[in-house]
């Protein structure tokens, strides 16, 4: 591990403010893509006619938020138990190899768990108030969703070390897309089914290079993700199939008409998805050299995805 990584891990002498502390062990820089697919699910539920309600939208945004811290530090405690971030020495801090929180003596396992699991249970009474402004699908959806982020990483379930991380992923945040326009319509318009399920290959192709260098230690615990599988070589051609069937489903979504032509702008973000796919085919077996990748992979669904938000606001606007 080069030496630079470990000087801006987090330490316990760095953060002495407990609340600082806690709010840093969620994760808080890659929240941004549970709140693009809310923003997405906004962009269908105004392109099917809803008015968006604010109070309805910032409690949509805030839970799903948390949720997804909940599942972030949940992630961190499994991986601490399973020994993959213990053993990890080509992470690429901030992106891979966990928050470091546990390993740096900054939070115990026990706290990490309370508190991971205690950001799950606060999403719960404001699921139920959602889920009463907006009928009981809702709680299907959110259900489906905390059980999906959970199963991640927890057992028995644990399907990321089943080679089934990026389906969980790809399901919990089509979730989010799709309960997020629920929330304001009452009903999934066909336009949701198909933008969020092309944002969520997305995010999903994010786990998917940050196993790049975390697969020697994940292999190590036991953790089979599918790069571990497949092995890193090989596994670099999942991310352009992930990349691209994102960008057909966007495609085939408009042809059928269940999309406005102008969604097309999502196609914006296949030139840094190439990108990334490009360094990654030469760098698969060379870690270090995979964080412009992984960088230009969190552009990939960052761009995707308010491109074909402002692309349906602005149809709905102009019709």
């Amino acid at each position: 591990m080069p030496p630079d990584i470990a000087a801006v891990e987090p330490s316990l002498t760095a953060l002495r403010n407990p609340w600082l502390r806690y709010f840093l062990a969620t994760r808080p820089a890659f929240l941004s893509v549970t709140a693009v697919g809310v923003i997405l699910g906004l962009a269908c539920a105004s392109l099917a006619g809803a008015a968006i309600a604010p109070l309805t939208t910032m409690a949509t945004l805030i839970f799903a938020c948390v949720a997804h811290a909940g599942v972030n530090v949940l992630n961190d405690y499994y991986d601490a138990l399973s020994g993959t971030d213990d053993a990890n020495t080509e992470r690429l801090f901030p992106f891979t190899g966990g928050s470091r929180f546990i390993q740096n003596g900054v939070l115990t396992r026990r706290a990490t768990a309370l508190f991971g699991y205690a950001l799950l249970a606060a999403v719960v009474p404001a699921g139920l108030w959602l889920a009463w402004q907006a009928g009981p699908s809702l709680l299907g959806i959110g259900l489906a969703g905390l059980l999906v982020g959970w199963a991640y990483s927890a057992p028995p379930f644990k399907l990321a070390s089943r080679g089934l991380g990026e389906l969980a992923v790809a399901s919990g945040w089509w979730l989010v897309v799709a309960g997020s326009t629920l929330v304001q319509t009452r009903a999934i318009p066909a336009a949701a089914l198909w933008s969020g399920a092309a944002y969520a290959l997305l995010v999903a192709n994010l786990l998917y290079i940050n196993q790049f260098p975390d697969a020697v230690a994940d292999a190590l615990a036991g953790k089979r993700t599918v790069v571990v599988r497949l092995g890193r070589t090989r596994a670099a051609m999942g991310y352009l199939i992930l990349a691209l069937a994102s960008h057909l489903i966007l495609v085939v979504g408009v042809l059928a008409g269940a999309l406005p032509l102008a969604a097309l702008a999502g196609l914006l973000a296949l030139a840094p998805a190439l990108k990334a796919f490009s360094r990654l085919r030469r760098h698969a077996e060379n870690p270090a050299q995979l964080r412009p990748a992984i960088g230009a992979t969190i552009a990939t669904a960052h761009i995707h995805g308010l491109a074909v938000a402002i692309a349906l606001f602005l149809t709905k606007v102009l019709a």
